[in-house]
């Protein structure tokens, strides 16, 4: 098929409107802001190139009793000029699942054009098996958006929990290796749990909220040293906290933006601490504003976890595109061109994280707006939606078209034995920027389980 002829889509996953992801989300344990930045972003980029979108969409909630609410009820939407159809589902452990997978199927079985490919955000083994089972009967490319590694263990897991999601990445290993093809935001990602299948690495979209304005907004007086994410030790918040109570400074204040398990600690640490603001929940357009008002933007995430090679923050992609100095880890799912517009806390510890904001904060207001500027031209030129929305049509062009054999193609050749091997980025919209590292389409994470 050639690369511009539209090429149908639907996204199956958790693609909701605002309204509807804010009543749903009301009270749940944790919050799915960057998975729903995620997947708008990802239709973005396909409209963007003119492919239509359909979408099937599932309430991203916490299960029960993180999320109070039993039953989640179909029913149509339209959104942004996009039709959908929200899946009914039971929000048990187990049925969870089950009602998951049969809505899913329900929905594909009769509903797929010919030529149509099927994305499927996550690794939510429910509808990546009615997918596969789906493409096994009719032909469909079903082409997964890795952008999490499947059954990452929370420290509130019980035995029970932890069996059912080392049986739920065994589900998703076997239904990956049914796909004609995955799309994932690290290289170990699609290496690791879909060897042998062509992957294209992309890393994310820069998919602002409309109405957000760009450009460098500090606001006078205090200076904001901002984190926006997760409430977690995983992800070195406690960390973060314990390196700015070490900066003497008393005009600098800490804003958290997100919920988690730390969110009673962080309250008690602005008692200690009248520089620390008590963490706040917000919408993501006046997230956005918030954050181009800062000083410093921060990921303190820790380096040593098991799950980090296979992660892409996509926070990386919205502080950059904020203009404002970012402050970072040095995390092994950063591509280099990443790294000339972070400052690196090197070692990940309380230390480090100290001596790297202090450096950020330090930079003369001219270096600043400086970094800042280039780190989002940066962003829009190779994140933006027309750039990604290329990589991703290409890939997906080269996947249906007769070369590349039947999705059960053990080595990702075709019939005449070719391999998909085209670099990571590189596209139209990249001309202006330094050469970016290649990693081929080659054959050989909100919480992914609780999707």
């Amino acid at each position: 098929m050639s690369a511009d002829r539209s090429l149908p889509v639907t996204l199956l996953g958790f693609t909701l409107p605002d309204e509807v992801l804010a009543g749903v989300m009301a009270g749940d344990a944790v919050h799915a802001t960057q998975t729903h930045a995620f997947a708008w972003g990802l239709v973005g980029a396909m409209r963007a190139v003119g492919c239509p979108v359909r979408l099937l969409s599932a309430a991203p909630v916490s299960t029960w009793p993180g999320n109070r609410r039993l039953v989640f009820r179909g029913g149509a939407f339209h959104d942004q000029g996009v039709d959908g159809r929200l899946l009914g589902f039971v929000n048990v452990l187990g049925l969870k699942h089950i009602t998951r997978f049969a809505s899913a199927r329900r929905c594909l079985v009769g509903g797929l054009s010919d030529g149509e490919v099927l994305l499927v955000h996550g690794v939510h083994a429910p509808f990546l098996w009615a997918g596969a089972l789906l493409a096994r009967r009719r032909g469909v490319r079903v082409v997964p958006v890795l952008t999490d590694p499947p059954g990452v263990a929370l420290p509130t897991d019980g035995r029970l929990v932890r069996l059912l999601r080392r049986l739920d990445v065994l589900l998703v290993r076997a239904a990956l290796r049914r796909c004609a093809g995955v799309v994932a935001l690290t290289g170990p990602l699609a290496e690791d749990f879909a060897p042998g299948r062509p992957h294209l690495i992309m890393e994310g979209i820069h998919h602002p909220p409309a109405g957000v304005r760009a450009g460098r907004e500090v606001a006078a007086g205090t200076r904001d040293v901002v984190y926006a994410g997760g409430l977690s030790r995983a992800y070195g918040v406690d960390r973060l906290v314990r390196a700015f109570r070490a900066l003497p400074d008393p005009q600098l204040r800490l804003r958290l933006f997100g919920r988690g398990e730390l969110t009673p600690w962080l309250c008690e640490q602005a008692g200690v601490d009248p520089r620390i603001a008590p963490p706040e929940l917000l919408a993501r357009e006046a997230l956005a504003a918030r954050l181009a008002r800062a000083a410093v933007l921060v990921n303190p995430r820790p380096v040593e976890q098991y799950f980090v090679p296979y992660s892409f923050p996509s926070k990386t992609i919205e502080y950059l595109s904020a203009g404002v100095p970012v402050v970072s880890t040095r995390l092994p799912g950063l591509p280099a061109d990443y790294l000339p517009h972070l400052v690196i806390a090197e070692p990940d510890t309380v230390d480090g994280l100290r001596d790297a904001l202090a450096h950020a904060l330090a930079l003369p207001a001219e270096e600043a707006a400086r970094r800042g500027a280039a780190a989002r031209e940066f962003v829009h030129r190779s994140c933006g939606p027309l750039a990604q929305g290329r990589r991703i049509r290409e890939f997906l062009a080269a996947l249906t078209s007769p070369a590349t054999g039947s999705a059960g193609d053990a080595a990702g050749t075709g019939s005449a034995g070719h391999k998909l091997a085209v670099a990571r980025s590189g596209g139209p919209l990249d001309d202006e920027l330094p050469p970016r590292p290649s990693a081929s389409w080659r054959g050989a994470s909100v919480r992914p389980a609780d999707r």
